[in-house]
């Protein structure tokens, strides 16, 4: 028998394993009474489940709830647990889509049923009975075609579409007391790790709230967030339109010869829905415009096609960028972490914004600021703007939609947008598309494309990304006067042919290679789309380049 020596990064300390030995057994010793609280481990920087048998000498870092990786298999575990009990409750003809997170939770909604109290605490009583049995999660590897027939008996109509576009000869399904599924990553390796859960109706489904990152035992507040429930629902009626409600249906679309239709479409639904945001801005005669989103929403690129849209109403749209008020870099303020916060609202010229605004608002030319991202410094000249009767501000930037910013600024005068990638493809009807990982994939295209950035660098200040939306953008989203949702039906497939390059360049001794090898897998779900079918003035252009715009 072998024996190795294994690192535990958690605490620095070395210990021994065998050949038999499992990251659970490890774990156990590592963290004794709390070992149930640690879900899966990064071995050499792999992420694995806690099935995984030690193979050599290397180096471990558990993870739990509080972590990414962590906090992601808990959610995908409870999901499991969920769509079992749905299973043995409603039989396995009724088909359960987990889509889109409201506040860190599930939304879901079951084909074809109406969702009582009843039925919820019915559900719920049995997610906690399989949990008490704390059932053993077995993984396994078998043949595609006996994966076919598995979720052809669950009525998984889009995961066997999945399943055609798979190159290997055989997949990975987990299996539980006899209910079988797939949701694209590691899960726990008994039920009895998932204990904090609940279930609440929303709008035609429910939502599955999980255990909190920040307290332990602590579920996710349910939040309704009613704006943003009715953008996703008009665009779930998108991709009805479109006919792609999975990755295997766009697969599908692209292999039939039915690409270039699909990419109109979805160009002619932004447009129109562009040109309808314009229509009740001028309708209700606003003269400022405010833009907010989170990262590589697309927010420039939507700021130009609105001002077009204006322009056909007759009207002078002025574009101003926040990011030209930002205090000279010296006077910037310092975060929790002890380093330069650039994203909270006080690193801007407040007072100076309300003021040049309010000055254009009575017609005065006014020259704003442009700033120096090189020097960190504001620039000795500005651009020189000046209002007419028909003229319209459009102001850009994370904190557009926060009242705080324009505090001194009449609300008759404001209309604001919230701007997001809200996704509205899964990759089938268990495993959904996260919209945080689309914009990542924005980003890091964009990042390399015109900022010189590697993949590993916007991989690691992600997080900090993550953390200034929650703190600055996400709190006031339902503030807006209308959402837009910046998603591409077919952008994947697109952003694949750019970011797998990119991906594959992070090493494994790297920071980023544990994302990197993430994406890389949830990127195997799509076929590539080429970029030249895209018109020039589309959201991807300013991600890929080749924009009409220059952005």
């Amino acid at each position: 028998m072998e024996h190795y020596k294994v690192h535990i990064i958690n605490n620095n300390t070395y210990t021994e394993a065998d050949s038999r030995t499992t990251l659970m057994e490890l774990s156990k010793e590592f963290a004794g009474d709390k070992s149930e609280r640690i879900l899966l481990a990064k071995v050499d920087n792999v992420e694995r489940d806690l099935n995984y048998i030690i193979e050599g000498d290397c180096s471990v870092e558990f993870l739990d709830v509080s972590s990414e990786f962590g906090n992601r298999t808990y959610q995908r575990s409870c999901a499991f647990i969920m769509l079992a009990a749905v299973a043995r409750i409603l039989g396995n003809d009724k088909a359960v889509w987990v889509e889109h997170t409201i506040n860190n939770n599930y939304f879901c909604h079951i084909d074809k049923t109406h969702i009582t109290e009843k039925l919820l605490n019915d559900i719920k009583k049995e997610m906690q009975n399989i949990v008490r049995q704390n059932y053993s999660i077995e993984k396994l590897n078998i043949p595609v075609s006996e994966a076919m027939e598995i979720f052809d008996k669950y009525g998984l109509e889009h995961r066997k579409k999945a399943l055609k576009y798979v190159k290997s000869l055989n997949v990975t399904v987990y299996k539980m007391n006899n209910y079988y599924d797939y949701l694209y990553g590691t899960m726990v390796p008994q039920t009895g790790y998932i204990r904090t859960f609940d279930l609440h109706i929303h709008s035609d489904g429910f939502v599955l709230q999980f255990e909190s990152r920040k307290e332990e035992g602590v579920i996710n507040e349910y939040k309704a967030y009613p704006k943003l429930t009715q953008i996703f629902a008009e665009y779930t009626n998108w991709s009805r339109i479109l006919e792609v409600s999975s990755a295997g249906a766009l697969n599908d679309i692209i292999c039939h010869g039915r690409l270039k239709e699909i990419i109109l479409i979805s160009e002619a639904l932004q447009e129109k829905k562009i040109a309808n945001i314009a229509d009740e801005i001028f309708r209700q005669g606003k003269r400022i415009v405010l833009i907010a989103g989170p990262s590589s929403s697309g927010k420039t690129t939507f700021s130009n096609r609105l001002g077009i849209q204006l322009k056909v109403l007759g009207l002078s749209p002025c574009i101003i960028s926040l990011d030209d008020y930002y205090k000279n870099r010296v006077e910037i303020p310092v975060g929790e972490d002890g380093r330069q916060d650039f994203e909270c609202l006080e690193s801007l010229q407040v007072e100076r914004f309300n003021d040049d605004i309010l000055r254009l608002l009575k017609g005065e030319a006014v020259e704003t600021p442009l700033y120096d991202f090189i020097t960190g410094k504001t620039k000795s000249k500005g651009k020189l703007i000046k209002m007419d009767t028909n003229s319209i501000l459009i102001i850009e930037g994370i904190h557009g939609i926060n009242e705080n910013l324009t505090h001194r600024i009449p609300k008759d005068k404001k209309f604001k947008v919230y701007i997001s990638a809200l996704t509205q493809l899964n990759i089938d009807e268990h495993s959904r598309i996260s919209t945080t990982d689309t914009r990542l994939l924005r980003r890091i295209v964009r990042d390399n494309n015109f900022r010189g950035f590697s993949a590993k660098n916007t991989i690691d200040m992600w997080n900090k990304v993550l953390d200034g939306e929650n703190k600055n953008i996400f709190p006031y989203q339902e503030q807006a006067d209308a959402m837009f949702n910046s998603a591409l039906i077919y952008e994947l497939g697109v952003l694949k042919t750019y970011a797998e390059p990119l991906l594959f360049n992070i090493e494994p001794s790297e920071s980023g290679y544990t994302e990197a090898k993430r994406l890389l897998n949830f990127l195997n779900s799509f076929l590539n789309i080429p970029a030249d079918s895209i018109p020039p003035n589309s959201l991807m252009r300013e991600f890929i380049g080749g924009s009409c715009f220059n952005v």
